[in-house]
């Protein structure tokens, strides 16, 4: 399995249970602990991943942080955590007085479902205030999804890291710059762009007669760039942009119809194929889109569905066959009802296993 494809199936699990975790401690042994995990450590070696870690600050002695992930008996990466309904923006002080009096390079904040990743590159031992990577386990980010596993066992290396952290830091500042101005374009955003397209004086009347135009104009391309983008990786995926339907009426009208599979499709088939993981080999598991329906099925092969999901109605349907192949249709409020019919997937794709 793709190191993203086991995120996503944690990401699945963590949705499952983060609602039911009502303590700092809780959140540690049911996200935290097996999130790390996940990335290859032996959470129950302490030579390796050790528990309640002393670092004293100042005068102060015994204060001990949650986590340090440890290499050649020394603490290379800090993790503080937080229950998991806490905001982690009021938390970053306690890991900084922590961060000065270890030789950890790194230090993660967590409450189990984001994480924050810190080190010191405005001065050195002395953590930064803003974080250089912040990743969300319920809404994952494929390039992030890159960045995180930098910090898996088999990958970790500091000066590699600590050489893309900058990178990182900046890249972020840049695009909430830029997604600030998107929303809430300023004078010198507009002057900017008005110098290239706009002769006249650039009074205060004119900025505020553009500043809808600008902000429209520039959304609407980002907008027609990501669907260019994922029209165009659904074709390379499913080697097919285009469904030809045939009347029954006349074989000579030839309908060709665009099929844009959503986001939500996509996460939807994430959540079906964590579900069938331990049952089936994920790589059978496959989709196909279409104008009415989206289907998953075993091996892709479209005699063999395992259900469809239509999502673009007013109330969601997830459709499963039953043993005579015969679709049962039940609605849904949302996509994270369907770890509810585990069983009956389960049950759904077994008849094409054992046939």
């Amino acid at each position: 399995m793709d190191f993203i494809d086991e995120v996503r199936q944690f990401s699945a699990r963590v949705q499952k249970l983060k609602d039911q975790i009502p303590t700092e401690e809780a959140t540690k042994m049911s996200l935290v602990v097996p999130f790390f995990q996940m990335l290859g450590y032996d959470v129950f070696n302490p030579d390796e991943f050790l528990p309640e870690f002393t670092a004293d600050v100042g005068i102060k002695k015994g204060e001990k942080v949650d986590y340090a992930i440890m290499k050649d008996g020394a603490p290379v990466i800090l993790i503080e955590c937080k229950w998991c309904g806490e905001n982690l923006d009021k938390h970053s002080s306690q890991l900084f007085r922590y961060f000065g009096t270890s030789k950890a390079k790194f230090g993660i904040l967590t409450n189990g479902l984001n994480y924050n990743f810190y080190t010191d590159l405005d001065e050195s031992n002395k953590m930064d205030l803003i974080p250089f990577l912040e990743f969300d386990i319920l809404n994952i980010k494929p390039n992030l999804v890159a960045e995180l596993k930098k910090f898996s066992r088999d990958s970790f290396d500091v000066e590699n890291i600590f050489s893309t952290a900058s990178e990182l830091k900046y890249s972020k500042a840049v695009k909430n710059l830029f997604a600030n101005q998107l929303k809430e374009p300023t004078d010198d955003f507009i002057k900017y762009f008005l110098s290239s397209v706009y002769d006249g004086v650039k009074t205060q009347n004119v900025v505020d007669k553009f500043r809808g135009i600008i902000k429209k104009s520039l959304n609407d391309y980002i907008s027609e760039m990501m669907n260019d983008k994922i029209s165009s990786a659904l074709k390379n995926e499913n080697e097919t942009a285009v469904t030809i339907e045939e009347p029954v009426e006349s074989k000579e009208n030839i309908e060709i119809t665009k099929i844009h599979t959503t986001d939500e499709e996509i996460e939807c088939f994430y959540i079906i194929k964590s579900i069938l993981n331990g049952t089936i080999s994920p790589e059978n598991i496959t989709y196909k889109d279409n104008e009415r329906y989206f289907s998953v099925l075993y091996k892709g092969n479209i005699r063999k569905t395992i259900c469809r999901v239509n999502l673009d109605t007013k109330k969601k349907q997830i459709m499963i066959p039953d043993e005579n192949k015969e679709f049962i249709r039940t609605y849904i409020d949302s996509i994270n009802d369907i770890y509810a019919f585990k069983d009956i997937l389960i049950k759904s794709v077994s008849m094409y296993v054992e046939n």
